[in-house]
């Protein structure tokens, strides 16, 4: 409680009151009201970083949680799982930095090996990095490889979780693997998927380490993000007041969808514990 305290609760707070004011942090600080919140909204790079951020969580949120529940599937039952569990992982824990320098590598226009290889088949690949049309694509790209890791194992570990006695009831009734999967794992696995929704929307909105190395939220503000936006008002123009409120924003933003998350899943998510 203490270190929660300390380190969440008071910065959060401190935050909330700073975001009321004009501040540079070191002089003095002056009350503005909703100044601050006004300005955001009136501001170009906010509303691109908005939209920057809402489309790529479009394509990481369903991506990613699909693409982490197939390769789950595919784990489950394979020998040698723990070697490709760990296989798999190892992107996670490795420094974000160092897996976006590799990824502007792959992606490079010019020499990029994912060039090189459409190139081998004919196909001229376009300059992944620098073109409006493909920056945010390719980051959320990077974003589903990286955050697969994750995802996959704890897909993987509610899997185990369901009882072989449920399929082997359904395969004396003569069920297909589509309708075991449909109205066995699926349903079983709904806290499961609940769990990972709520990660994976929380993080696709505060992505923040892929734009800053590969693009610096280029070209054009087309991969301008929310907390490239909020970190670039506090140390780029010295406005604390104004990145406060931009973070404010994010947090009720994504306060709003998870509350919405918490609403929905009481029709879809089952517990097998009380038989919901």
């Amino acid at each position: 409680m203490i270190g929660m305290i300390l380190f969440s609760l008071l910065p959060l707070l401190f935050a909330f009151g700073i975001s009321f004011m004009n501040w540079d942090g070191f002089g003095e600080r002056t009350f503005v009201g909703l100044e601050n919140y006004i300005a955001q909204f009136q501001d170009s790079n906010f509303r691109a970083a908005l939209r920057n951020t809402t489309i790529y969580s479009l394509i990481v949120i369903p991506g990613g949680i699909a693409a982490a529940l197939l390769s789950a599937l595919a784990l489950n039952k394979v020998k040698g799982k723990d070697f490709y569990r760990m296989f798999f992982f190892m992107p996670v824990v490795t420094s974000s930095v160092s897996i976006a320098v590799i990824w502007m590598w792959l992606l490079n226009g010019d020499f990029g090996l994912i060039n090189q290889v459409l190139a081998s088949v004919g196909i001229d690949g376009p300059n992944w990095l620098t073109d409006r049309r493909f920056v945010l694509p390719s980051i959320a790209m990077l974003s589903i490889w990286w955050g697969l890791g994750t995802n996959m194992v704890i897909f993987l570990a509610g899997l185990q979780g369901i009882s072989r006695s449920y399929y082997e009831a359904a395969e004396i009734d003569g069920a297909s693997a589509w309708q075991k999967f449909k109205n066995i794992t699926m349903p079983l696995l709904s806290p499961t998927t609940f769990f990972v929704a709520i990660m994976t929307v929380i993080g696709s909105f505060q992505v923040f380490d892929q734009a800053y190395v590969m693009t610096q939220g280029g070209p054009g503000n087309a991969s301008y993000t929310l907390v490239l936006h909020i970190f670039d008002e506090a140390f780029t123009r010295s406005s604390f007041g104004t990145s406060t409120s931009a973070a404010m924003i994010l947090f009720v933003i994504i306060l709003i969808f998870t509350l919405i998350q918490f609403t929905v899943s009481r029709k879809w998510v089952h517990y097998e514990d009380n038989g919901r």
